[in-house]
């Protein structure tokens, strides 16, 4: 998996100025899992191209202080750079608003 990605894209299920479109349950898998040292790949990476990390997901795990197993290898090898994201995108830090907001689209 490559750490490519500096922002979120127009449809990162990260995004807190878009319109959730995720089942909230769904949500805390996702963050569960991220808080639990795993990884997401970005959805628009999944059938072409290099694997990439979520950058969404990247500035989630920065924001709360709890980078995964891969992206602390990964920065030690020099393949990640947390200086690179742009921390300022428009994305959730907090999982349980993350799912509420996915929620009151549903």
């Amino acid at each position: 998996m490559n750490f490519d990605l500096t922002k979120p894209c127009a449809q990162c299920p990260f995004r807190n100025d878009r319109r959730g479109y995720l089942h909230p349950e769904r949500v805390i898998e996702i963050t569960d899992a991220l808080l639990n040292d795993q990884t997401f790949q970005c959805h628009k990476t999944i059938h072409k191209g290099a694997p990439q990390h979520c950058s969404g997901a990247l500035i989630f795990l920065e924001a709360n202080e709890r980078p995964n197993q891969l992206m602390r290898i990964m920065e030690r090898l020099g393949a990640y750079d947390r200086k690179k994201l742009d921390m300022d995108s428009p994305v959730f830090t907090d999982a349980d608003e993350m799912a509420e907001h996915h929620g009151s689209a549903s």
